[in-house]
């Protein structure tokens, strides 16, 4: 009897020592899992803390109001008494608050980015420069003597004098919506822009764009020459804004 009782008690023992490593295992592999989550975060939160401080830097804001490397500051009245340790399941819980919580902050993040860039790229759309990057400005816009019939005419737009086959450049960014020969403007090219805005340019030697076609500001359309009526190497420059000419020397001067 007495060897049976030891025997059901040698076995009460080694079912019970089971259990055990089969619930330290668990808690390793729940240990294990909840560092590869925190490592995790760790690295989603190195690439939110890379995308703010970008943010701060394209929208030129105050580096220490914005200040990503640091954590945040807090505070709060000191309580009384010992706060019981979390167990794993508490840990997790939190650890998956914090995740979403880093998931939407990167998610507004991203948007914020997108508004910056949308930003620039209005800027990018908007006429302002000169239409070459060589060459001088031999005719205003305005009133002048036209230099066939000697008579006085307005000029809608100016001229910029230079080597035939230099480079003619976007002002800004847009859509090509012309590019053909005429008899007055010869070779010419016209783009669209933001805010109704649309830029032309004329008596181009070869035009190197086509219609439809999206370009980029300094980007090269043309090539400069003296197609049409025109009495020289020369691109002639015009701005219109909602189908009215513009004097593009403001425009010239950004």
């Amino acid at each position: 009897m007495d060897g049976i009782a030891a025997d059901e008690l040698k076995k009460i023992i080694h079912e019970e020592r089971k259990e055990v490593e089969v619930a330290k295992a668990t808690q390793e592999a729940h240990l294990d899992a909840l560092a590869l989550r925190i490592a995790s975060v760790q690295a989603h939160m190195m690439r939110v803390d890379a995308l703010g401080d970008r943010l701060a830097s394209m929208g030129k804001l105050d580096k220490d109001e914005f200040d990503f490397s640091t954590e945040p500051a807090v505070g709060g009245l000191a309580t009384e008494g010992v706060v019981p340790a979390q167990d794993v399941l508490q840990i997790s819980a939190d650890l998956q608050k914090v995740t979403q919580l880093l998931e939407d902050r990167e998610q507004k993040l991203v948007v914020l980015e997108s508004l910056l860039m949308n930003r620039d790229l209005k800027k990018e759309s908007l006429p302002s420069g000169r239409p070459v990057k060589r060459g001088w400005m031999s005719s205003t816009y305005g009133q002048r003597t036209d230099p066939f019939t000697g008579k006085k005419t307005w000029h809608r737009g100016v001229d910029f004098a230079g080597k035939t086959g230099n480079d003619v450049i976007a002002v800004a960014a847009g859509v090509v919506t012309r590019s053909e020969m005429t008899s007055g403007y010869g070779n010419v090219v016209e783009i669209r822009h933001a805010d109704g805005y649309t830029t032309r340019y004329g008596h181009n030697h070869e035009n190197m764009v086509e219609v439809g076609q999206v370009v980029e500001k300094g980007e090269v359309i043309a090539l400069l020459g003296s197609t049409g009526r025109s009495s020289g190497p020369h691109v002639h420059f015009e701005v219109h804004q909602n189908g009215r000419s513009v004097n593009p020397r403001k425009f010239i001067r950004r």
